[in-house]
């Protein structure tokens, strides 16, 4: 389980999604606001991905652990409203090292928890050419090695 915070969160977790094979789970929150757009997404990933609308922040976690416990899925993709208890946190890292599966969770700033294995902090960057490609991706924690830009 990976932790992404930022304003370039989502841009990172595309980028995941281009690069792992196999199904992907993109679980959004209770009451998101809005959808990927299944044909803006990098080639072969909108043919390959899942949107899952949980009810409750409950069914959310619940739904992640499922997900993560298949080793059908390629990466798991999930936007929890609040801020992982260390209980549910390693329910997760541990149903995503059952299943072999990556989690990603696109998390609000400050609201890491202590089980991810990493946290990135993501932001896109105004080139000279004003390209909203360019991101800057910092690792602020990472459990078995260093961190850095």
């Amino acid at each position: 389980m990976h932790e992404v915070e930022g304003r370039g969160r989502h841009a990172f977790a595309l980028f995941q999604a281009a690069h792992h094979a196999g199904p992907l789970i993109w679980i959004l929150p209770p009451r998101a606001r809005h959808l990927p757009m299944l044909r803006g997404l990098p080639e072969g990933v909108g043919q390959r991905l899942h949107v899952i609308r949980p009810i409750t922040e409950i069914d959310l976690l619940w739904t992640v652990e499922e997900a993560l416990r298949s080793p059908a899925v390629g990466l798991v993709i999930a936007e929890p409203s609040s801020q992982l208890s260390l209980t549910a946190g390693r329910r997760l890292q541990l149903a995503a090292e059952t299943g072999q599966t990556t989690g990603v969770m696109l998390i609000r700033e400050g609201q890491g928890s202590n089980a991810a294995e990493t946290r990135w902090h993501c932001d896109p960057i105004a080139g000279a050419d004003h390209d909203s490609t360019l991101h800057h991706w910092s690792l602020n924690k990472n459990k078995k090695g260093t961190t850095g830009s």
